[in-house]
């Protein structure tokens, strides 16, 4: 019999398939499709700290009261967070696999509260979805670094649920920050988080927006950075994320070390019947290749388990391809 089954950031998941937090996941009732379809777990739609602060921001602009912005500011922010735990309890309330709350933030201190109630309104972990962008040319290399660290070592110090931290892979050494995340205190790394893409339209001048959704070329840095990070921290919790699109991108990432793998715009594309169609074709995998269980062959093909690691590393690109035309 095949086994599926995974451990992933402290949880046991039924598979390692994971809808990540998007649109997708904001609907207590569009979530129990993807539990049916057969999901292992679900990340609800992030609660945006920026979206937070855009909202307090135009409704300042309406007010003939400068003094009010603290008020303002708290009474969009409590509503926010409300309609946020409201979505958890209902959730949990219809669903039996894992229910993995998002915050997308920059600052911990307007966090650390909420996270608490988020646990209190029985969310079974949370996802710290962090991108920091260091711009300013005369700051140091670290600070990135120092963003992410002092975010999950409060977050860690005010709940018992597994905390994750989710990632951009324009960090500046992955792998580094990914150790530095778990001895704080991270129950796992998802990498990474598909960010804003920016694009220019040249018939109006403007800044618009890029592609939302990822593909298939989105895995190859996804399988990278799983492998290298999974074979120099052993016992590191991953789920891979970005350009995760069918049953095979799902292997693959298990072969580089992920325990489990997010998806997203696979489903916005296809419906919760990919997921279904993913884990029959992965069991279907398995039994023609005599695996009956993950365990048998998650991180086989990583860093550490490879005759030639330096496949994964950039600097070999010329080596291999410089004599291709």
């Amino acid at each position: 019999m095949i086994d599926i089954a995974t451990k992933y950031a402290g949880l046991t998941l039924r598979n390692p398939l994971i809808v990540g937090s998007s649109g997708l996941t904001s609907v207590p009732e569009k979530i129990k499709e993807y539990e049916k379809a057969g999901a292992g777990a679900v990340v609800l739609k992030s609660l945006f700290e920026e979206q937070i602060e855009m909202q307090s921001a135009s409704l300042l602009k309406e007010s003939d009261f400068p003094e009010a912005t603290d008020y303002i500011h708290e009474y969009v922010k409590s509503n926010q967070v409300n309609q946020y735990l409201e979505l958890i309890k209902k959730t949990k309330a219809i669903c039996a696999i894992p229910i993995i709350a998002s915050i997308n933030c920059h600052k911990v201190d307007a966090w650390i509260d909420f996270a608490h109630q988020i646990e209190l309104a029985g969310a079974d972990a949370i996802e710290l979805n962090v991108y920091y962008m260091d711009t300013d040319i005369d700051t140091g290399n670290d600070t990135n670094n120092e963003v992410y660290v002092n975010i999950i070592r409060k977050v860690k110090g005010i709940v018992s649920i597994p905390v994750t931290m989710k990632i951009g892979k324009s960090s500046n050494n992955i792998p580094a920050l990914a150790r530095l995340l778990k001895i704080n205190g991270a129950d796992g790394v998802i990498l990474f988080n598909r960010l804003y893409q920016p694009d220019i339209n040249i018939h109006n001048m403007q800044i618009i927006s890029g592609n939302v959704f990822s593909s298939h070329s989105d895995l190859s840095d996804t399988l990278r950075w799983t492998a290298i990070v999974s074979g120099k921290i052993p016992d590191i919790s991953i789920a891979s994320s970005t350009g995760v699109h069918d049953w095979e991108d799902v292997v693959k990432c298990l072969l580089a070390g992920a325990s489990a793998v997010q998806m997203v715009s696979a489903i916005y594309t296809h419906g919760p019947e990919i997921i279904s169609q993913i884990l029959i074709c992965m069991e279907e995998w398995m039994n023609q290749t005599k695996y009956y269980s993950l365990s048998q062959f998650q991180s086989t093909l990583n860093y550490a388990h490879i005759k030639n690691p330096n496949m994964y590393e950039r600097a070999q690109f010329m080596k291999y391809f410089s004599n291709r035309d």
